[in-house]
């Protein structure tokens, strides 16, 4: 017999089935509440509701677990790439070295971008945040392609909007950074691969030959595949809802972006660097700065430790921060604030306060430090991680098209005026 749930409202019993995922998650499918009861669920900020069944990300904060489509985080990180990876979210399995290297060459012949979105920019101030001007510009592109606004063209007209999307964000993303510096822009060299390519748009320039350490390419891939999908989040969640319209997929990466944008979502990271040049300029005293994180009284936050879904360690962290120190080895850079950033993390994991609390350094924290280090401005972090969380939310999209989800509709609780008469103006 099937598991139900019984909830009793004024002496009446309604029973509601209960689900249950692959990794023996459970919930109480409450589709039917309100027909049957005449009640909605409040759940403000949805933290303990299911909005949809997934097969893409699983997730256990508890016990600090972070699967794509099964394998480990760990494993796609140590022998995987960020486009197989991106191959694996959206198709559902890895690859075989075919199905790869034609996902490459898809993605390869997409790289450029119609010459005419280059006025685009010549038209934003250069000091446009590059999130304001990547969301604008993914946007756009439904514009260049119209074709692409019917979500269910098929499955060819589908793929497409995808290489493209996954091909021009790096070209795009770039070109908003060297807009901001009124530097010429750099086209892709289509010989490199996706992180090289990035990284020689963002930092050469015509008169010089830009040398790509190959350290650093490999960091910056490893924090795209990190990124690359995290559950229901924030900015996936609105994806999946602004999709559920019928919404294309260019307009639907376009919100997800500005949901990214927010200092609670995807700006970990820069704040994380901006703590650590306040704590530079007032003299660079760690020990002072940990005092103020653990006294209640003081409106002082430790930025990059701890994780509203980790309750354990931030499996990415553990991950990411070899790579940091790898890179940081590497360059040999001389940065007071990278210095602050190594005796911060070293102090706070000998801290009994932070360690009884669970408080480690998550992945926002290596995260920053890398780009910092390797010339990533702090304005371009949270486009990095866009740039990573691509092929997530391509896939929460796809998935949500291809099982035909509703049309996102949440309810409320009123909580307004009465009804009550209009009063005339000259009444008032």
């Amino acid at each position: 017999m099937s598991e139900t749930a019984k909830f009793i409202l004024n002496g009446e019993t309604y029973e509601f089935p209960v689900t249950e995922g692959s990794e023996n998650e459970k919930g109480i499918d409450i589709s039917k509440l309100r027909g049957q009861s005449g009640y909605v669920t409040l759940d403000p900020g949805y933290k303990n509701t299911g909005a949809t069944e997934s097969g893409i990300t699983f997730l256990d904060g508890e016990k600090g677990i972070l699967s794509y489509r099964g394998y480990s985080i760990e494993e796609l990180a140590e022998k995987s790439t960020f486009l197989e990876v991106a191959y694996l979210l959206i198709e559902g399995e890895l690859p075989n070295k075919e199905q790869l290297e034609s996902f490459n060459e898809n993605i390869r012949k997409h790289t450029l971008v119609a010459e005419d979105m280059r006025k685009f920019y010549q038209a934003f101030p250069h000091h446009a945040h590059p999130m304001g001007v990547l969301g604008s510009l993914v946007n756009s592109l439904s514009s260049f392609y119209p074709e692409s606004q019917d979500p269910n063209r098929g499955e060819d007209a589908v793929d497409l909007t995808i290489y493209r999307l996954i091909a021009k964000i790096p070209t795009l993303a770039a070109w908003s950074h060297k807009n901001a510096q009124r530097h010429p822009v750099v086209y892709p060299k289509n010989e490199l691969n996706y992180s090289e390519n990035f990284l020689q748009m963002m930092f050469s320039v015509p008169s010089e030959d830009y040398k790509i350490d190959p350290v650093v390419a490999k960091a910056l891939d490893l924090l795209f595949i990190l990124h690359a999908d995290h559950e229901q989040n924030c900015s996936a969640s609105t994806v999946r809802i602004v999709g559920s319209s019928q919404a294309n997929l260019y307009t639907s990466i376009s919100a997800g972006i500005s949901a990214l944008w927010g200092p609670l979502h995807g700006g970990a990271n820069q704040a994380v660097i901006e703590m650590l040049e306040d704590i530079k300029n007032d003299g660079g005293d760690v020990t002072k700065y940990l005092d103020k994180a653990k006294d209640k009284n003081d409106p002082f936050r430790l930025m990059g430790f701890g994780h509203r879904v980790y309750k354990n360690f931030d499996p990415r962290a553990r991950i990411i921060k070899k790579a940091c120190d790898d890179v940081l080895d590497a360059l040999g850079i001389d940065d007071p604030v990278l210095d602050i950033a190594k005796k911060l993390e070293a102090a706070a994991l000998e801290d009994p306060y932070f360690v009884d609390r669970k408080l480690y350094p998550n992945v926002d924290f290596y995260s920053g430090i890398i780009y910092r280090a390797i010339g990533i401005p702090t304005e371009m972090f949270t486009v990095m991680f866009a740039i990573g969380r691509l092929p997530g939310w391509i896939a929460q999209w796809k998935e949500m098209i291809e099982t035909k989800q509703p049309i996102g509709r949440p309810r409320q609780i009123y909580t307004g005026a009465n009804a009550r008469n209009y009063v005339e103006l000259n009444k008032r």
